[in-house]
Formats: structure tokens, C-alpha cells, sequence
């Protein structure tokens, strides 16, 4: 077993202090989030691995089972991706909006050349990622942190990431490697990876059974996994209680797991909508999206926003973790 020691607390905010809060919406100001201000939650604590002794174990329904080192992955052909990374909210409160979001550029190997490599059977299905941390969350009992994807999701774009922002890995963010999973929520990106097991079925651990699975709008009485990331916009400027004169250009940040293809934004509390301009998505980069705005009376009135994908789906006004994002503001006309 690696070995490990752990930096306790069930959830840490941007590393070096361990502040609990991430950015807020306005502050998302750089297209490329510096890592310093990154999200970090932890559901069991840090653990903070001897990478000299660390290895990942390849096994289950494969042809050729391995076990790598970290100079084994270095060496394989590494690719980056720039993608939004985005924490799908406390499981215990799964529709209450938290907005932990960032935007950074991972470096590390295509999964799918992993897998290739070690053959794998026809009868999987799924790829079980279990992370090194352990411990007791909502007086569970849990051996190791343990996530399942879908094979049929498996593409060049998954990595096994040991680089963030053209750095390696902090230990907060899953060092020495972590699955990434772009456009699925980050729950799924399975930090300080120790083993990946290809099965039949789906894990059977609490973190896919228990926590980070909502209802089934389809199947009454049934769950779904918290996996595809609903489409979702926070408004960055203005600023919450801002003083706002003339003229000013709102503009924001818009995300999810398909595209953004429309923006609404509404001046007065989501009566009266506009659709602003919405920059194409790069990779899976947040996409910018503006609307100029004259105001027509002095006053208090609140800002929202609220993002359509490619699916047709739309962000909720209320009771869902991505329902839309609000700022009142005061406007001043001379």
C-alpha cells in the first residue's frame, strides 16, 4: 500500500492559506484561473504521497493487468486541455447553488492510451477510479474514495493528469496524478489515483450510491448519477452592490457539459430578458458572454443570467445547484 499522511478537514477553499471559500462570481476575472485560487474540496483530507513509492494499478476486466510508476506515466505522450473545472456542491445539499468554478489548462496522459495498452475485455462496461484518501464523511465509513465512468465516455480528452496550469500537481489537487473529466462535474475527477479497475457493472461504493445521485425526472422513485455538468452563467461584472451609471457592459462566465449557445440577461430581476453575445466555446473552456446595457431610470434593480446549451437545456431559476445567478446593483444616472 502507498504510503501517506493526510492534511485532515472535510472541505479546503484555494490552496496556501487554506481559506474555506472559492472566488466569488465576480472575481472570475482571468480566462485562466491561477492555480493559488483553484477549488479544493477533500472529502477524507490530503493525503500527501511518497511519489518515489506510489503506483497505479491497472487490473479487472483487462487482458495484460499493470502496475505503473510515476516515471513509467511520465514517459507516455502527454496532452493538455484547457477545461472548466467545477465542484457539484455539497452531496448532502444537492440543490443549493455553490458556484465553485474555475478554468485551467491539465496536462497528462489520454486515459484511453492506458487502457489501450493494457487490453481491455469486451465485457467491461466501466472504469473504477479509486483515490488514495480515506476516512469518515457524513459518518460513513469509507476505504478509499471510489468513482465508476462509463466506458462509452472514455475519449482522448479524459486525462491522467499530473500537470495543472503547466506545473505538476499540487497535493491539494490530486498529486502525484487524478483522473480528469472534462465537462462532467469534478467529483468525478478522482484525485491522488491509486488504481483503476475495469468492471462489468457499476462501483458499488457510497460515493456512487449514496451521495452525488439525483432524482430521475424519467423514472419516478429511481436516481441518476451526478455526472454531466448542467448548463450554467454567473454574472462577473458588475460586481454585487455596485454603483452603475450611464452605460455598462454586463458580461460573465457560461459553462457546461454541451456547449452554451444563448445567454439571457435580465435587468430587472428576470421579468424582461435580452439575449447577449456569447463567445463559441473553445475546448472545454468557459465561454464569455456580454450585453451592453443603458439603463432607463435610476434606481435598485437586480442583474440575472441564464444560460441555454446545445442539448436545449436551460438553467432553473430556483432549486437545482445550478440555478441562475442574481446581483442587485443601484443604478445612478446624472
Amino acid at each position: 500500500m502507498t504510503r501517506h499522511s493526510f492534511l485532515g478537514g472535510v472541505e479546503m477553499g484555494p490552496v496556501g492559506p487554506y481559506r474555506r471559500h472559492p472566488l466569488a462570481p465576480h472575481q472570475l476575472i482571468a480566462d485562466l484561473t491561477p492555480t493559488e485560487d483553484a477549488i479544493v474540496l477533500a472529502h477524507l483530507g490530503v493525503p500527501r504521497l511518497d511519489a518515489e513509492r506510489w503506483t497505479l494499478r491497472v487490473d479487472g476486466l483487462v487482458r495484460q493487468p499493470r502496475t505503473l510508476s510515476l516515471p513509467d506515466l511520465l514517459a507516455l505522450p502527454t496532452r493538455e486541455i484547457t477545461s472548466f473545472h467545477e465542484c457539484a456542491g455539497s452531496p448532502l445539499e444537492p440543490t443549493v447553488p455553490q458556484r465553485r468554478i474555475v478554468n485551467v489548462v491539465w496536462g497528462g496522459v489520454p486515459l484511453r492510451a492506458v487502457l489501450d495498452a493494457v487490453g481491455v475485455d469486451p465485457a467491461a462496461r466501466y472504469v473504477w477510479s479509486y483515490g488514495a484518501d480515506h476516512g469518515t464523511f457524513a459518518d460513513v465509513e469509507v476505504d478509499a474514495y471510489v468513482k465508476d465512468l462509463p466506458l462509452d465516455r472514455v475519449a482522448d480528452d479524459i486525462l491522467l493528469a499530473h500537470r495543472i496550469n503547466d506545473r505538476p500537481l499540487p497535493a491539494e489537487h490530486g498529486y502525484p496524478l487524478r483522473l480528469v473529466v472534462p465537462g462532467w462535474y469534478g467529483t468525478n475527477s478522482v484525485k491522488w489515483l491509486t488504481r483503476l479497475r475495469l468492471a462489468d457493472r457499476r462501483a458499488p461504493g457510497p460515493f456512487t450510491t449514496r451521495f452525488y445521485t439525483d432524482p430521475d425526472p424519467e423514472r419516478p422513485g429511481a436516481t441518476r448519477p451526478v455526472w454531466e455538468v448542467a448548463p450554467e452563467s454567473v454574472i462577473v461584472h458588475p460586481a454585487p452592490d455596485a454603483e452603475i451609471g450611464d452605460e455598462v457592459s454586463v458580461w460573465g462566465r457560461a459553462w457546461g457539459s454541451a456547449e452554451i449557445v444563448d445567454v439571457e440577461v435580465s435587468t430587472d430581476g428576470g421579468r424582461n430578458w435580452q439575449h447577449a453575445d456569447v463567445e463559441p466555446r473553445r475546448e472545454w473552456s468557459w465561454q464569455r458572454f456580454t450585453l451592453p446595457w443603458r439603463p432607463g431610470r435610476p434606481g435598485r434593480t437586480t442583474l440575472v443570467a441564464r444560460a441555454r446549451d446545445a442539448a436545449g437545456a436551460v438553467q432553473p431559476m430556483t432549486g437545482a445547484r445550478n440555478a441562475v445567478h442574481r446581483v442587485p446593483v443601484t443604478v445612478i444616472i446624472s
